[in-house]
């Protein structure tokens, strides 16, 4: 028993190295792809026109100002710039704000929008749910709906939403995070409704047996039996979400988030810019996909589950 007791750390290291090994393989060879792929990306540019000799042609065309396919260590300098290397603060007649040249300035602009469109996507898709389960006629009616809304383009309803509720007066955050929210319940919603219905028909039979009312039944056997299902839910939910609150910055001409720090790139040419803010919303994602998953194991721990 000891033996083996001494055994699991061990091999649950060499689990974590085995699961490690893949994605630095991955990352790298990706990694070589894109820096080859920087020459002919950029071969028609001006500058790379009277370059001779393969090495050269490279060395020139990873480090052009405005290239057409930037190299990653441009992508990362400009990261490192637009974050630890500019001022997060600044001082105005109101006092210190948050500077909007700072990237996580942006970063924070459309976190806040994605966790408040998160939030209200979650709270709808378990309603939703919940309903669904303990109505027919609510499944019947609600579930082919709820699957047709998710067949309209994002880019084609987005305006519409922000010319709506721009015209009672919603503006900002709002617009965004309706659309995070329209994008997020669903994954919810169809989750939820699989993990409510997964209850064993036995545990059901026994439930109704002991005459265990609906609110009982829901939360000593439902509720526990769908938490996988919610927490599965959730991880493809919220980075949905943070790409409806960048989709949400798109139409409106937005002075601030990722979505506005894409725009203003593209205006003035600066795919450096908009490389950089793709990576910093790809970092939003993963952390908010580890939350998620820290979440989960936390519950699963409190439930006495395995975590």
């Amino acid at each position: 028993m000891t033996e083996r007791a001494a055994a699991s750390p061990r091999v649950a290291s060499r689990g974590g190295e085995g699961a490690a090994v893949p994605v630095v393989t991955i990352t790298a060879l990706i990694v070589v792809i894109w820096y080859l792929a920087c020459l002919p990306m950029n071969a028609d540019l001006p500058q790379l026109k009277d370059v001779q000799g393969l090495g050269q042609r490279y060395a020139v065309a990873w480090a052009l100002e405005r290239p057409v396919l930037p190299a990653p260590h441009q992508v990362l300098v400009e990261l490192y710039n637009s974050t630890i290397g500019t001022r997060l603060f600044r001082q105005t007649a109101d006092g210190m704000v948050l500077n909007p040249r700072n990237l996580l300035f942006h970063a924070w602009v459309t976190l806040s929008a994605t966790l408040v469109g998160f939030a209200i996507g979650a709270l709808l898709g378990i309603g939703l749910a919940i309903a669904i389960i303990h109505s027919r006629v609510l499944q019947k009616s609600l579930m082919p709906w709820i699957i047709a809304s998710q067949t309209i383009p994002i880019l084609a309803i987005a305006p519409i939403i922000i010319v709506a509720l721009g015209s009672v007066g919603l503006t900002g955050l709002i617009p965004k995070s309706v659309i995070s929210a329209y994008l997020s319940f669903f994954p919810i919603t169809i989750g939820m409704v699989k993990g409510l219905s997964s209850a064993d028909a036995m545990q059901l039979d026994l439930m109704r047996t002991y005459n265990a009312s609906r609110p009982v039944t829901f939360t000593k056997l439902r509720w526990p039996a769908a938490l996988p299902f919610l927490f599965a839910s959730l991880k493809v939910s919220i980075s949905i979400s943070l790409v409806g609150a960048i989709v949400g910055e798109l139409p409106t001409g937005a002075q601030a988030g990722l979505g506005a720090r894409l725009l203003s790139g593209s205006y003035y040419g600066q795919t450096v810019q908009i490389w950089s803010a793709l990576f910093m919303a790809a970092i939003l994602a993963a952390l908010l996909l580890a939350l998620a998953s820290l979440a989960e194991r936390l519950t699963l721990k409190a439930m006495g589950g395995r975590a």
